[in-house]
């Protein structure tokens, strides 16, 4: 299997756009392919599903030990005849000063040649040292190649792969001129995710026939066919220990950012999962425990407000004690009301406060939670890793006992606390993975399976 990592120099250089491009050109010359996001990423995992046709997994230090990311990375890959990952941020950028926690630590973690995508608006000659520098950084990096991303014409490519050729080895794969196509509308300081662009597909297809037409296929899928890191591992057996447990999950265009691994999980203990469209089922079908996951619920207020009769149900599931998990946008969904660019839409009103959109980040990157005794399903544990991304502030009337989490690390809702737990309902601003780290699902099915 050949292994690549897709990195750049830093965030916001197209990277994402070029790997759309490339998995959805791979998906069709390769008859099996694993693609992968590093960190904690709901929106790029989403594109690149599309993009490929296959699902997108993410690769998390902050979440996961590096023996849990081998080992996963090994699970996803066992049958693949090629897998990408792509970097988030820079390939040398982390938190951890010592770069234990970087693209450049999963490159080597795991195998990987690294392609790096070049933003080169305002460059030429100064490309040289740049990958001068990133070549003599880190000697232990295995590069395939190089992507030039962003150029401003002929004339501008011409004085970029003279300089490199004449001051660089790294081999050119490929020049991406300035293209109005290659642009993805951002939401928030990031991608606008594909389930509320209708035009996800057609997206897709309009990059994958740039990307096709200014890099060399033949040269990026020129490597070795061995599998960098053999692995014996072998997927999971289902299991059917949860198999009378039915959870409803709320996807639609509101609500979307869900870990595919952590569905996976759901479904390989054997529950049964029904997808809920909070914009225009007007019912709850009948289950167990209802989960309703982050997403941008501030871009269909209008729709949301409408749909009385299903806001109506969630609310009644939740006062007649029925287990409930939400993330984020759920957690505003929850609430009295939204209120977005100086208008109040109204919720579902199970949470006792009302929620605003500001422009700015309130939360914003990884968040270290600790347990607090009165948490219904999760027992105590003083290091939670998960991570956060709102823009908006929950304001209520919460005493102390109102949450199930003191934040160590993050904002949370109030910068103190998190987890807001109301009956069986457990609404936090806080995403989190089911890993070594924290093992929620199991935790959350057994409480489902006491209140059946």
């Amino acid at each position: 299997m050949s292994s690549i990592l897709i990195a750049s120099t830093k965030k916001s250089s197209g990277k994402t756009t070029v790997t759309i491009g490339l998995t959805a050109i791979l998906s069709k010359i390769y008859k099996q392919l694993s693609v992968f996001k590093k960190g904690p990423d709901y929106i790029d995992p989403l594109w690149l599903s599309l993009a490929s046709n296959y699902p997108c997994f993410n690769l998390d230090f902050h979440t996961m030990t590096n023996k849990e990311i081998k080992d996963f990375y090994h699970q996803k890959t066992s049958e693949s005849e090629i897998s990408i990952v792509e970097a988030n941020k820079g390939l040398f950028d982390g938190v951890s000063l010592k770069g234990n926690d970087s693209n450049a630590a999963l490159a080597k973690l795991l195998g990987l040649r690294v392609v790096l995508v070049i933003d080169c608006e305002g460059m030429t000659r100064g490309i040289a040292p740049l990958l001068n520098g990133y070549t003599a950084f880190d000697k232990k990096i295995r590069y395939h190649g190089l992507i030039l991303n962003r150029v401003n014409g002929s004339r501008h490519e011409d004085k970029l792969i003279s300089s490199i050729e004449k001051y660089s080895d790294i081999k050119i794969l490929g020049s991406v001129w300035k293209n109005k196509t290659l642009i993805i509308d951002e939401q928030h300081l990031g991608l606008k995710p594909n389930f509320i662009d209708n035009k996800a597909y057609k997206k897709v297809q309009a990059i994958k026939k740039v990307i096709n037409a200014s890099v060399d296929i033949d040269k990026f899928t020129n490597f070795s066919r061995k599998n960098l890191i053999p692995s014996s591992l072998t997927s999971p057996n289902r299991s059917s220990k949860f198999k009378n447990v039915t959870i409803g999950v709320a996807s639609d265009k509101a609500f979307g950012f869900y870990y595919q691994d952590d569905i996976d999980k759901f479904l390989g203990y054997g529950v049964k999962i029904k997808y809920i469209n909070t914009i225009k089922d007007k019912k709850l079908p009948s289950i167990d425990a209802l989960i309703i996951g982050g997403g941008f619920p501030e871009l269909s207020l209008e729709e949301l407000s409408k749909n009385n009769f299903l806001k109506k149900e969630i609310k009644n599931f939740i006062n007649n004690y029925g287990p409930t998990y939400a993330e984020c946008g759920g957690l505003m969904y929850l609430s009295k009301s939204i209120k977005f660019k100086n208008r109040k839409y109204k919720m579902v009103g199970a949470i006792d406060g009302d929620t605003t959109m500001h422009d700015q980040p309130v939360g914003r990157g990884y968040v270290n939670l600790e347990t607090k005794k009165n948490h219904p399903w999760l027992p105590y544990q003083k290091t939670i890793l998960c991570h956060e991304f709102h823009h908006s502030k929950l304001d209520g009337n919460f005493a102390k006992n109102d949450f199930v989490f003191n934040v160590k690390r993050g904002h949370g809702v109030n910068g103190k606390c998190d987890g807001i737990i109301i009956k069986n309902l457990i609404a936090t601003y806080s995403h989190m993975r089911d890993t070594s780290k924290t093992r929620w699902i199991k935790n959350f099915l057994n409480f489902i399976m006491e209140k059946k």
